[in-house]
């Protein structure tokens, strides 16, 4: 006779290895991209947050720079940083790393 395994009649380290695999994919899904933001009066924004805090700032900064470079070479214009903010360590609770820029096509 087979028996019918379900989650809380798995052994306690399967259940756990389980349950991480679960909240890590759930995790994987947190990072955000806003894209090219329009802010009014040429002005624009890109904002860029990672899933998780392991890898901290990573290229996070190179990649927002990198679209706000790529958005205003599409009109042959230099982008012009107006303001640069990221988010400070400890990366834990909720305050993942996170890039903003905010700049003008000139």
């Amino acid at each position: 006779m087979q028996k019918n395994l379900t989650f809380h009649r798995l052994p306690g380290p399967i259940r756990l290895v389980a349950l991480s695999g679960v909240l890590l994919c759930m995790l994987a899904g947190c990072a955000s991209n806003s894209g090219v933001i329009p802010t009014g009066s040429g002005g624009f924004l890109i904002a860029k947050q990672a899933a998780t805090g392991f890898p901290g700032m990573g290229n996070l900064k190179a990649e927002v720079y990198q679209a706000a470079v790529a958005h205003c070479g599409k009109d042959k214009k230099e982008m012009e940083v107006t303001t640069y903010t990221e988010s400070q360590p400890p990366f834990i609770f909720g305050n993942y790393p996170r890039a903003e820029v905010a700049f003008k096509c000139v």
